[in-house]
């Protein structure tokens, strides 16, 4: 068993842009719902960031506008999380 802190975010970050597969996205709102169907505004802060790592680690992307945002730390505006493109 894995010593690592389980991460809420995260999971949720990953299980549902895998359950929407390659070519469709999730909007942040719905991790943090995933998390938190009560208080998610507060849990959006928190899907950001973990997006922006999980971003920089490859492992999702972050699209604007249907595109992948070229730098996670500095994209501004409404954003859209799935799976990298192939």
């Amino acid at each position: 068993m894995s010593d690592a802190p389980k991460n809420p975010v995260r999971d949720a970050i990953l299980s549902l842009t895998a359950a929407r597969g390659a070519g469709k996205t999730i909007a942040p709102e719905d991790a943090a719902k995933a998390v938190s169907p009560d208080n998610f505004v507060r849990v959006l802060k928190d899907v950001r960031a973990e997006a922006v790592r999980l971003h920089k680690a490859g492992t999702i992307s972050i699209y604007r506008k249907g595109k992948p945002v070229e730098d996670p730390d500095t994209f501004k505006g409404v954003y859209r999380l799935g799976l990298p493109a192939a």
